[in-house]
């Protein structure tokens, strides 16, 4: 088993990072008026799912530190795909749009999710 060295190489980290910025990209097609609503919204809930990943990585040391910041993301990824909903609703997002994206923020998930129910298979 090749061992991680930084948040960087995580898989969970990867795909949340790469998500975030797609998020990013299509947000720029949103109109004027949601730049201090939805827009910003919905950027900072998907940048902190990566940042938080982050964070917890370095805290492994510690599980009750490492559960906590992955439980942050855990309601992160919940609110981005609140604001993916209201994308779509507002017709900012397509129906293939937000289907894609709300399927593999549920990948991210998953992979919080196991994270957590195992702590010490993280720990240094």
């Amino acid at each position: 088993m090749e061992i991680i060295k930084t948040h960087n190489e995580l898989r969970v980290y990867k795909l949340a990072f790469e998500l975030a910025m797609e998020i990013f990209e299509l947000s720029k097609s949103f109109p004027r008026e949601e730049k201090y609503s939805l827009t910003n919204q919905i950027r900072r809930s998907s940048r902190s799912i990566a940042s938080n990943i982050a964070e917890g990585y370095r805290l492994r040391r510690y599980p009750k530190s490492f559960v906590s910041k992955l439980s942050i993301c855990e309601g992160e990824v919940a609110e981005t795909q609140v604001w993916i909903e209201f994308s779509y609703s507002c017709n900012y997002l397509t129906s293939e749009q937000k289907l894609d994206l709300l399927s593999r923020y549920d990948n991210v998930l998953g992979m919080i999710v196991s994270m957590i129910s195992k702590p010490n298979n993280w720990s240094i």
